[in-house]
């Protein structure tokens, strides 16, 4: 049987805090605040991988793993607070960066909600059907879903062990099954129950899951 197409929703990276900071704020000193500083344009997940560390380091591995996007359509597009969906590997300059932080993320800010609902129904209008569109994030509150689910509906899913999972349990989790290969269980968005108990503490995770542990609990994402 031919699989369905899906593509991946990432949430974004904290654009305040004190990576942001080091990383736009001209004082870092490490390759990728350098390339910025010297007016380079360095792609969009490499920037954010650095802002929430863990997180979306595992959304986007895990993401370009299982993508199996239509033809002519990127499998791993990043929410933007005010650009719509972004390929995950768009180049963005400093001054680009510094603009994605000048919006909020709330379902009734039309600069956030409006470009996102734009390019979700240019993928249905990309022939070939609508393929399914997973979330990689919050789906606890509305901010991600109540925008996403007028246009999606049914075919809008997450992953269920999400369920009660912090942000760094969540990257481990999609980096332990992007390792090995493995897809989760998905469910869909419409009408699930999107809150639970913490999930009981998995098995120890390998020093890849835990590098910049301890850094990434200021730069939650979402």
């Amino acid at each position: 049987m031919t699989q369905a197409s899906r593509i991946f929703l990432l949430s974004p990276a904290h654009l305040g805090g004190r990576r942001a900071e080091l990383l736009l704020g001209g004082r870092g000193q490490f390759a990728l605040a350098e390339r910025l500083r010297a007016g380079e344009s360095v792609p969009l997940a490499e920037a954010f991988s650095f802002l929430s560390g863990l997180y979306f380091r595992g959304k986007v591995t895990y993401a370009r793993r299982f993508a199996r996007a239509p033809e002519g359509v990127a499998g791993v597009l990043v929410i933007t607070s005010n650009r719509g969906l972004v390929p995950a590997d768009t180049p963005v300059s400093s001054a680009e960066l510094r603009g994605l932080a000048g919006t909020d993320i709330r379902a009734d800010e039309p600069d956030y909600r409006d470009p996102i609902r734009r390019d979700l129904a240019a993928l249905h209008g990309g022939g070939g059907g609508f393929p399914e569109v997973v979330l990689l994030g919050s789906v606890a509150t509305g901010k991600y879903v109540d925008v996403l689910l007028d246009v999606v509906g049914e075919r809008l899913l997450f992953p269920t062990e999400f369920v009660g999972r912090g942000d760094m349990s969540r990257g481990a989790l999609l980096l332990r099954a992007a390792r090995a290969q493995v897809e989760l269980a998905y469910a869909p968005a419409a009408g699930a129950v999107r809150r639970g108990p913490r999930p009981r503490k998995a098995e120890a995770n390998d020093g890849h899951d835990r590098e910049n542990a301890s850094s990434d609990t200021d730069f939650l994402a979402g």
